[in-house]
């Protein structure tokens, strides 16, 4: 169907007073760049659009509520509608209408009675809320019978702004930190200083509040050397949690893939991100961006319109063989096209915006074989979005990072991405939970995931950095709950606890939740030393959960995307009393940096050289190599790896890590060494914490050392430094 000539005159009412009005005239412009443009004393406008009629700029007073001119684009050019409208300034406010064909059964969803918004905007002058004006269809009957609603919903719509990209970056510089040398901290933008009591008021939970000398000296003391934001695309939360009183906290459910969220910025535009951006950078700190271009907030056939839906629908969306419906890889009601040209082209101008324009040092993208699949919906190397990515000379120096899984046919591609990819490791994560709390059987993979996965990765020719190792991450339980707790409790989640993993290999050390026990307290936290420990002596690239370190809860919520609030956000007071935890998180990533073969990026072999070395060798608790028995052993659960540090591409010391999983003490025999070396000192030791190269803790070669139950420890050759 096509809009009658009611619906038409009901939409084009407020456009003909505001024409009356209007002050601005429109030329030809150009059809590039997309998006709005301050030039030559004007704004050129590029929108692509194939289902469009026509398109229309609207433009908005200062207070984004009244519309005072509309002006249609003149120029069409291989889809893309253009023009320049003279003496307009950056600043101003504006939204699109596109005319078109509003046929569902088509694909198509044109409704000029619909403010939307440009998919290159930079800024938006407000946050999205879901509410009824989102909406540009009503119910027929049946009840999939869409018809296009007349409303016009401009008072409440979003409007973009026109931004001047200038900024004085100075002698801002990318801090270009080697991925073997990373260690990823993740962290919420706002909830990382939203209760920071040290950070002025009225920057807390901002972009300039994450800017400030007590949020980076926290970054800075633990040594951390990049933040890896949970989303800043301007997104929208869902009508139904707006409904109960809830918030989309995490944020994956974006729109605005130019567009830093406004909600997270103390004053309107770009400026302040870019100020963060520039103040981490002189801090040597990296900053990596968790991109969703998997899907977007306009949800399935019967989601809200805000943007694409509403620009050309069969363009930007995977749709099914019925086109009143989506193909849905992600699990949210739609999936973006990235084999799409036109949909590509927009991705990958983003991403190079961010890079450029906003000096971020990389991405982790979210659900990232979504967009990995070609045309016919198949995950592949050679599909459109890798491809482009593969020969960018732009992304080609900036870290990228994939969230291997989707929920699509074959969607679990851990391996499965290309050279020039790190990937989230869920194998590490899964293995190593396994490890700690005493599974049968795990001693083998234990082992794999500790020396950078190689069964995973080195066929494709991947180095260990192509592992991004973790423990915990924002979707799932933190690490205190990982230890404290065995089941979910997502009540405040407002869906009954269906939400969220259920199977989450956790183990609470012997009582559910909250415990005045103090051997179950004691455990608890030896647990999550081990895990730490764990984590930093891997190889690959280690990422930290933001408040592991200081022992963060969510009270065994496990997917709290909806908490905006404190279950969400850091609490500093609670930092104040696990201050030894935060101690020992700091001395580990120090040892990490301090030994060459904890963050080595080759693969180990285990096989003799010339002169006898091996950079790896395997021990049983009788200080002999493991045997194949032992190996298959499901009982087994303890084990020593000894790390040459002769035969690291950068020679240092030699390493030794004992593990003990097993729920009782052990008394491991350390391995025999060449006459003369020099005696063990125990540098960690997870039952006491961080000890340091202290006289006190050394022991000579084949000597014995007492690891606690549920402990492991991490001895280095004296001498060798």
């Amino acid at each position: 169907m096509t809009l009658d000539s009611g619906l038409a005159a009901q939409a084009g009412e407020t456009a003909a007073a505001a024409s009356d009005a209007g002050a601005y005239r429109c030329e030809a412009g150009r059809p590039w760049p997309l998006g709005a443009t301050p030039r030559d004393g004007g704004v050129n406008f590029a929108v692509f659009s194939g289902a469009a009629q026509k398109v229309e700029i609207c433009l908005f007073d200062g207070t984004g509520t009244r519309e005072s001119q509309r002006i249609a684009l003149p120029c069409r050019s291989d889809n893309v509608w253009h023009g320049f409208v003279p003496g307009l300034q950056a600043g101003a406010l504006y939204g699109l209408r596109v005319h078109g064909p509003y046929e569902p059964e088509s694909g198509l969803r044109c409704n000029p009675a619909k403010l939307l918004l440009d998919p290159y905007a930079r800024a938006l002058d407000r946050p999205l809320r879901g509410a009824a004006w989102q909406y540009a269809y009503t119910l027929g009957n049946p009840d999939q019978d869409l018809q296009p609603d007349p409303v016009d919903n401009a008072a409440g719509a979003a409007k973009c702004i026109v931004v001047d990209s200038r900024f004085d970056w100075g002698d801002d510089a990318p801090p270009a930190t080697p991925m073997s040398r990373s260690v990823f901290y993740e962290v919420h933008v706002k909830g990382f200083t939203k209760q920071m009591n040290d950070v002025p008021e009225a920057l807390r939970g901002t972009y300039a509040g994450l800017a400030t000398e007590p949020a980076i000296a926290h970054l800075k003391r633990m040594g951390v050397t990049a933040v890896e934001l949970l989303p800043v695309h301007a997104f929208n939360d869902e009508r139904r949690l707006v409904d109960l009183g809830l918030g989309n906290y995490w944020g994956y459910n974006t729109v605005g893939f130019f567009a830093a969220e406004p909600r997270y910025a103390s004053r309107p535009g770009v400026d302040e991100f870019k100020s963060m951006v520039k103040a981490l950078h002189a801090a040597g700190l990296e900053v990596i961006l968790d991109v969703v271009y998997n899907h977007t907030a306009e949800g399935n056939h019967l989601g809200p319109t805000v943007c694409f839906k509403g620009i050309d629908n069969g363009a930007y969306y995977r749709l099914a063989p019925d086109p009143r419906y989506y193909v849905d890889f992600t699990g949210t009601g739609n999936t973006v096209d990235a084999s799409n040209p036109a949909t590509l082209r927009l991705v990958m101008d983003s991403l190079r915006y961010w890079v450029q324009e906003m000096h971020v040092d990389g991405f982790r993208f979210d659900l990232a074989p979504a967009i990995g699949r070609n045309g016919a919906g198949e995950f592949d190397h050679r599909a459109p979005f890798l491809a482009a990515v593969a020969q960018d000379p732009v992304l080609c120096k900036v870290k990228l990072i994939a969230e291997p899984w989707d929920i699509g046919e074959n969607g679990y591609q851990v391996g499965g991405f290309p050279p020039g990819w790190s990937e989230w490791n869920g194998r590490y994560r899964d293995t190593v939970r396994d490890f700690w709390r005493s599974s049968e059987g795990a001693i083998r993979d234990f082992a794999s995931r500790l020396c950078g996965s190689a069964d995973i990765y080195a066929y494709s020719g991947r180095d260990p950095t192509a592992s991004v190792n973790c423990i915990t991450v924002h979707d799932g339980f933190t690490l205190h709950d990982l230890v404290s707790y065995n089941d979910k409790h997502n009540e405040a989640n407002a869906e009954e606890n269906r939400d969220g993993e259920s199977h989450n290999r956790s183990w609470n050390c012997g009582a559910e939740g909250d415990t005045r026990d103090p051997e179950v307290l004691a455990l608890r936290e030896r647990q999550k030393r081990n895990f730490l420990a764990t984590l930093l002596v891997s190889r690959g690239v280690p990422l930290l959960l933001g408040g592991d370190e200081m022992s963060r809860t969510q009270g065994g919520n496990n997917n709290a995307y909806c908490q905006d609030n404190g279950v969400s956000w850091i609490d500093w007071e609670r930092a104040g009393r696990n201050d030894q935890l935060i101690e020992f998180v700091r001395a580990l990533i120090a040892l990490r940096n301090e030994l060459p073969v904890l963050r080595q990026n080759s693969w180990l072999t285990g096989e003799e050289s010339e002169d006898g070395a091996r950079d790896i060798g395997w021990y049983s608790v009788w200080g002999q190599d493991m045997t194949q028995e032992e190996w298959d052993d499901p009982a087994v659960r303890c084990v020593a790896a000894l790390l040459d540090g002769r035969c690291a591409d950068e020679p240092g010391p030699t390493v030794l890590l004992a593990f003990n999983a097993s729920r009782d003490a052990v008394t491991f025999t350390l391995p025999p060494q060449p006459e003369g070396t020099p005696p063990w000192q125990l540098r960690v030791d997870t039952a006491r914490g961080h000890l340091g190269p202290h006289e006190a803790d050394s022991i000579e070669a084949g000597g014995q050392l007492e690891l606690q139950s549920h402990a492991m420890a991490v001895l280095v050759q004296a001498g060798g430094a």
